[in-house]
């Protein structure tokens, strides 16, 4: 899609995408009740090194975009929001939230969280201004390597880092298990509510009338 299509209106749903992405982090944090994958690890190294989660999320997402080098994939605006905002939002977000105490309040926040993140989620992709770095990871390896599937390379990279984050001390529980079999389906209902689609090509031009 041509980037000057519906610039605005692709722009703002781009950003508003990314700050509810990131206050859906808050809420999986607050609610203690376990996170996706990445967000495991990135908990870890900020448990181990005593930096700030969004600090850490926004590093996390910049080193990721360094693996796309080799992997010849290109940031788009999208891509480069993503570091920026997730993070600084996320960090925002929890100096407002405090942890939730009551078991029904952390149900709610763990649903919130796992809800909204879809519909972020949607917003983003949807305005079609480049993938997330995670994301683009995730593409670029299965397009480098034919015999590698996206959902193939998606599995084997978050295993990875869930691994990795837990043993870091990072949060697993009932909403892991939560994010990894609701997110794909919500994200799917959600998409087409956000998705701006490309302009159709104009008709060819009739053919000129033959001449006797």
């Amino acid at each position: 899609m041509p980037l000057r299509h519906r610039f605005g209106r692709r722009f703002v749903q781009l950003q508003a995408g990314l700050i509810l992405y990131g206050a859906s982090l808050a809420l999986l944090v607050r609610a203690r009740l376990g996170l996706d994958p990445w967000d495991v690890f990135q908990q870890g190294i900020s448990l181990r090194t005593g930096l700030s989660f969004g600090t850490v999320v926004a590093a996390v997402g910049a080193l990721v975009l360094l693996l796309w080098i080799p992997l010849r994939q290109r940031p788009g605006l999208g891509t480069v929001s993503n570091v920026l905002v997730v993070g600084a939002v996320a960090d925002l977000a929890l100096h407002v939230v405090p942890d939730a105490q009551a078991w029904w309040l952390r149900g709610a926040f763990m649903v919130a969280g796992v809800m909204l993140n879809a519909v972020a989620t949607g917003m983003y992709i949807g305005a079609r201004l480049g993938p997330g770095p995670r994301d683009g990871l995730m593409t670029g390896l299965s397009e480098r390597f034919a015999w590698l599937s996206i959902r193939a390379a998606r599995t084997s990279i978050e295993v990875t880092v869930l691994a990795a984050g837990f043993l870091l001390g990072g949060s697993v529980g009932v909403a892991t298990v939560l994010y990894a079999f609701g997110i794909g389906p919500l994200t799917q209902l959600f998409l087409p509510w956000f998705e701006v689609r490309a302009p159709r090509p104009a008709p060819p031009a009739p053919a000129a009338p033959a001449l006797a």
